[in-house]
């Protein structure tokens, strides 16, 4: 596949898994799953046909692992990110001591002020590594990077949560818990 065919799958499987199922006609089970011949059915339904093996390629060459299949192959979802309300069956975990937060530098005044809130998705999203963090950052412009004291937060009661893909996730970050770097 293309990747201008994989972008495109990507981008249509984010919607549809994250934002919006209703428009394709699906609905989401606890933890964000739904049955992958479901989804195939409804996306050749609604004009978007998506083979089998161009979803697994989907699955797996996406450069951010947004989306998993469970261990039987037989169900998938988006491993975050999510604006639809889903229980996305997240267990607590004991963060690192430091996480990492990028976002585009015409927020840094904002998020000094108010810290870091998850807007209209279930989480805020934190990366482990500064170069992840500038990555999603540089998707808002100049990126800026903020370090997020975790290990502190959660001694204090913050419940953090770690997706299949890596990204470490929180309700909040107060601003007394960040420092840009």
């Amino acid at each position: 596949m293309n990747d201008s065919r994989l972008i495109k799958i990507s981008r249509y499987l984010s919607k549809h898994l994250r934002h919006k199922p209703e428009r394709i006609g699906i609905t989401l089970k606890p933890g964000g799953w739904i049955a992958v011949d479901e989804l195939l059915a409804a996306c050749g339904k609604y004009q978007f046909p998506i083979t089998y093996t161009e979803l697994k390629e989907v699955v797996s060459k996406n450069d951010k692992q947004r989306f998993s299949f469970d261990d039987t192959g037989t169900l998938i979802r988006a491993n975050q990110g999510h604006s639809v309300d889903i229980d996305l069956q997240l267990v607590p975990q004991i963060p690192p001591d430091v996480l990492y937060h990028g976002t585009g530098e015409k927020s840094v005044e904002s998020i000094l002020q108010t810290g870091l809130s998850k807007m209209s998705r279930h989480h805020v999203h934190l990366s482990l590594d500064m170069a992840t963090a500038k990555n999603v950052g540089a998707r808002h412009g100049k990126p800026a990077i903020f370090t997020v004291e975790a290990a502190v937060m959660h001694q204090t009661g913050f419940t953090f949560y770690c997706s299949d893909n890596g990204v470490w996730l929180v309700d909040r970050v107060p601003p007394e818990y960040l420092k840009l770097v």
